[in-house]
């Protein structure tokens, strides 16, 4: 646990330091798996809004494809617990006890496709986190019933580490994207 917090507070500071504004092509390759894995099913996209200079996932909505689709954001609620609703790009948001924006509630949605915000990675697709384990707690839970949730860790390249440790209840995503492109 020790080395987890050490890593969070050298690459809350190396992002902080490198970030760059990215552009809707960051994107691209995602759009084209989606495309061609999801063809004509319906998604629920699950995003996050950015705050502390993570990665512009917005910018995602840039593209008419995924703007069609239902986007939903993370609200968290009592007990540490997360589950996501609905929001439309231009909708009001609330700001949640850790300074975060979420939509207003409705009802809570399953996302087949998750965007995950990442501190640091590595080349297993270990995801680091804040250290809160909200996504870890989400998934853990949703994955047993629902299989089909695809996890998509989105960060900068510079925030690859090489063993991000790995711990019983962490959730390991299936790709990373930069902007070096998906893996």
């Amino acid at each position: 646990m020790l080395l987890k917090n050490v890593l969070r507070k050298k690459y809350l500071s190396l992002r902080k330091k490198k970030y760059y504004e990215v552009n809707k092509e960051y994107f691209l390759s995602l759009i084209n798996f989606i495309k061609k894995k999801y063809k004509n099913k319906k998604i629920n996209l699950g995003l996050y809004y950015p705050s502390n200079f993570e990665l512009n996932i917005i910018k995602i909505l840039d593209f008419n494809y995924i703007s069609n689709k239902n986007i939903l954001l993370p609200v968290i609620e009592e007990n540490n617990q997360m589950n996501f609703f609905s929001w439309n790009k231009n909708e009001v948001l609330l700001v949640n006890k850790y300074g975060i924006l979420e939509p207003i509630k409705s009802e809570a949605k399953i996302p087949n496709i998750m965007i995950v915000p990442v501190l640091s990675f590595d080349s297993m697709k270990t995801r680091l986190g804040y250290g809160k384990g909200f996504y870890d707690r989400y998934l853990n839970k949703y994955l047993k019933k629902f299989n089909n949730i695809l996890t998509v860790g989105v960060a900068f390249s510079f925030q690859k580490y090489h063993k991000v440790p790995l711990e019983k209840n962490d959730v390991k995503l299936n790709f990373i994207l930069s902007e070096k492109g998906l893996y």
